[in-house]
């Protein structure tokens, strides 16, 4: 437990994000650890043939990119206890707002919500594939808007609550080790020939991190949707009938939930370089997806990030 202003550095954090952003720059420390992986997986990749090479080598990827990291933004705050409170206050909020990405979620779920509204679904389309892996050139609207809300309600756990209780537990250090682990499943973990046993390890190390903040984002959902007027018992009721359906262990907590609250139903037919992959379905179809259920998704990923911070200021950590 801390006391004193520091515990203030998450409402800093998000007040950074929300007047700066997620800046597009090759200096970005997201950027910079994507850089890292990449050069330490081109390495790594050149002696490892058999599969438990492989795994080894993921593992030694892990082992490398988390302690580097870890170290780095270490030495960074030990430097900023040398200056003064309010360096260590402004300094440790400025990290960890490179760390969260509430800001970049709702811009992203916002301009594609726009392009439906305005019929431009062909630009609809084309934003929607920067930010999900599935293929976009022949979805409708209504597939445009699933393929939106699931994205932002998944990313509620991994790119705003994840990073945020990882900073009350360990500070800036441990918030970029997170966001580190969650670069690196992004980048290897996936179940294809290339990385079914080099990613295995960062796979499942994301797995593991995200599990009990998944598990909190659920309930704090389940409080956003109350707030907000929407349908907490039904968020409740699919949290606990659909989210084992997901394929990730802890995604499938706010898709559920964020169905559950809106009364629509997420999943179905997804394709991934012309290759169809059904996605299990989540919620009731109570209510048909369009572009305005974006922005109630939105208001719910702003409504959970607020419950977070607003917790973590009254515990004190």
């Amino acid at each position: 437990m801390i006391s004193g202003f520091e515990k203030w550095i998450p409402l800093g954090a998000v007040l950074f994000d929300s007047l700066i952003g997620d800046p597009r720059s090759r200096l970005h420390p997201v950027v910079l650890i994507g850089n890292y992986i990449s050069l330490l997986e081109k390495a790594l990749r050149r002696t490892a043939h058999s599969p438990l090479c492989q795994q080894a080598a993921g593992a030694v990827l892990v082992f490398a990119v988390l302690g580097t990291t870890y170290a780095v933004v270490w030495l960074i705050v030990a430097g900023l206890q040398w200056l003064d409170p309010l360096a260590v206050f402004w300094g440790e909020a400025l990290i960890l707002s490179f760390a969260i990405t509430p800001r970049s979620l709702a811009s992203a779920g916002k301009e594609i919500c726009q392009y439906l509204l305005d019929g431009n679904l062909e630009q609809a389309r084309y934003k929607v594939g920067w930010i999900v892996g599935r293929d976009t050139q022949q979805l409708d609207e209504r597939e445009v808007t699933r393929a939106t809300v699931e994205t932002v309600a998944e990313n509620i756990v991994d790119g705003i609550i994840s990073p945020l209780i990882y900073f009350a537990i360990g500070g800036a250090p441990l918030a970029f080790l997170y966001r580190a682990v969650n670069t690196l499943d992004s980048m290897v973990g996936y179940k294809n020939d290339k990385y079914l046993y080099f990613g295995r390890v960062a796979a499942r190390v994301d797995d593991i991190f995200n599990y009990i903040p998944a598990r909190l984002t659920g309930i704090m959902l389940v409080i956003a949707a109350l707030l907000l007027g929407y349908n907490a018992r039904g968020s409740v009721k699919m949290i606990l009938r659909d989210a084992a359906k997901h394929p990730s262990p802890n995604s499938g907590i706010a898709e559920a939930g964020v169905a559950g609250a809106l009364g629509v139903r997420l999943g179905g037919l997804n394709y991934y370089g012309g290759v169809a992959s059904l996605r299990a379905y989540m919620g009731d179809e109570e209510n048909t997806l369009s572009a305005v259920y974006i922005q109630k998704t939105v208001q719910i990923m702003y409504a959970v990030t607020a419950i977070c911070v607003l917790l973590l200021i009254v515990s004190k950590w």
